[in-house]
């Protein structure tokens, strides 16, 4: 992991949970304003599981489990579009809260996976 890389998408995951939050509270539905941010995550994690790959064989190697690493990554991977897909199938203001949730969850499990990639002691 880069962790300078690490850090934009922990703060793009915690802005957009912030403001879906905000959203699904104040009583919005879903729109592009709302799932915007899901989907920018999503990209941003693709990109993610790519340097994840290439980065052991640059000598970027994880201290931790390296599956442990890639379980968390692919379990991140499908938290936005269930997110997504939710809010889209129920169409409330709650459904908004749940993406904003997702969101913050992501930024957690990014936090999780820096400390696997760069503190563990193999």
């Amino acid at each position: 992991m880069i962790a300078g890389y690490t850090a934009v998408e922990i703060a793009v995951a915690v802005a957009a949970g912030v403001l879906a939050l905000v959203l699904g509270l104040a009583g919005r539905r879903p729109s592009d304003l709302s799932l915007a941010g899901p989907a920018l995550i999503e990209v941003l994690l693709i990109a993610q599981l790519v340097v994840a790959i290439v980065a052991p064989g640059t000598g970027n190697r994880p201290t931790g489990n390296p599956v442990e690493f890639f379980a968390y990554l692919l379990s991140a991977l499908v938290i936005p579009p269930a997110a997504v897909v939710w809010a889209l199938m129920e169409r409330t203001r709650w459904a908004v809260v749940v993406v904003g949730i997702s969101c913050l969850a992501i930024a957690v499990m990014l936090v999780r996976m820096q400390i696997i990639w760069t503190v563990q002691h193999a």
